[in-house]
This record gives structure tokens, C-alpha cells and sequence, in this order.
């Protein structure tokens, strides 16, 4: 069976980046946007980050921009931005896609562990019925279907949980500190 620490990433340098690197560590895997509506979500995300890294919490951020180009410049106008904005200190990674014959494999292994199941929430009823109308590949559960989609991975590197960017950030946040122990 494979894990999560099978994958290899690309930083947003240019470095490869062993996912073995963060056995041991709870960790959420995000893919981001900087024009998003969702892009608030950096703000709880921090949060979260200062609040638990030293417990053994990770969160890797990986810019996206194949929803609506909702991630436009290059890395590190995008770093600068999440830095300038929401402060934030997490590693990000390079820019990738998430979906279709260019996916990165990290992505595509992620939501054929966790495959869609839809989105929740209030947001999450008017979301539904727009990806429904607009996207053909909706009913296909192995793919991301928008930015913000978080997986949490447990110390082991299983996939344990996928949240879409409709999931409530104060329960997703009591998830990670449950699983800290």
C-alpha cells in the first residue's frame, strides 16, 4: 500500500522535496489560490500552523490556478503575496495542477484515496449546483474540485480525510488537534 511519503514534490525554488521528509507529522495538504473566494482560508490555516507545528503539525501549500486563474503570477510573486497578506510561514511549494493529464501525481493520489463526496455547508448547497452546470467531470469522484481542497494525513502517511474549501475551518481545526493526540 502506498503513503503519502512516496511522493516526491517540487519546492517552489526548483528543489525536489522527498514527502519522507515529513514522516512522523500530522499533515495537511492544500491547494491554494491567491484570488480565490476561499483565499481567507490562509488566515485559519496560520493560525493553525503557529498554533501547532511544534506538536508535530505540517502544512504544505501547493498554488493551483487551474480554477477559473485563480492563481496568477509565478511562485514567488504568489509566496509574496501569502507572506505580505496572511503572514504566513508554512512551506509552499511549486505551482502545479491538480486535475487532468498534467495532474501532479502527489494530487492525483489524494483524491483517489479520498474521492469527492461533495461539497457541505451553506456555501456548499450553491456550489454544488454551479460545479454541477459547469463542470463535466462533477460526477467523477476522483478529482479536486476547487481550490482549498485540504487532505489530512496521519503520522503513518495514510489519507485519512478530505475537506473541501466548504468545510468549516474551526471543526477542520479540532480534527488536526485530535489527531496531535
Amino acid at each position: 500500500m502506498s503513503t503519502v511519503y512516496d511522493f516526491e514534490v517540487t519546492d517552489r525554488k526548483g528543489g525536489k522535496v522527498s514527502l519522507k521528509d515529513y514522516e512522523g507529522k500530522v499533515l495537511l495538504i492544500v491547494n491554494t489560490a491567491t484570488g480565490c473566494g476561499f483565499t481567507p482560508h490562509y488566515e485559519p490555516l496560520e493560525a493553525m500552523y503557529k498554533d501547532l507545528k511544534d506538536k508535530g503539525f505540517e502544512i504544505l501549500d501547493f498554488p493551483c490556478n487551474q480554477f477559473n486563474n485563480q492563481a496568477p503570477g509565478d511562485d514567488e510573486e504568489i509566496h509574496e503575496f501569502c507572506t505580505l497578506k496572511f503572514g504566513t510561514d508554512f512551506p509552499q511549494f511549486k505551482k502545479l495542477e491538480v486535475n487532468g493529464d498534467n495532474a501532479d501525481p502527489l494530487f492525483a493520489y489524494l483524491a483517489t484515496e479520498k474521492p469527492f463526496e461533495g461539497f457541505n455547508g451553506v456555501k456548499g448547497v450553491a456550489m454544488n449546483a454551479v460545479k454541477k452546470s459547469i463542470d463535466k467531470t462533477y460526477g467523477d469522484k476522483a478529482y479536486i474540485k476547487w481550490n482549498f481542497t485540504k487532505f489530512l494525513i496521519d503520522r503513518e502517511g495514510n489519507v485519512v480525510k478530505r475537506f473541501e474549501p466548504t468545510y468549516d475551518m474551526g471543526k477542520l481545526r479540532k480534527e488536526v488537534e485530535e489527531m496531535l493526540g
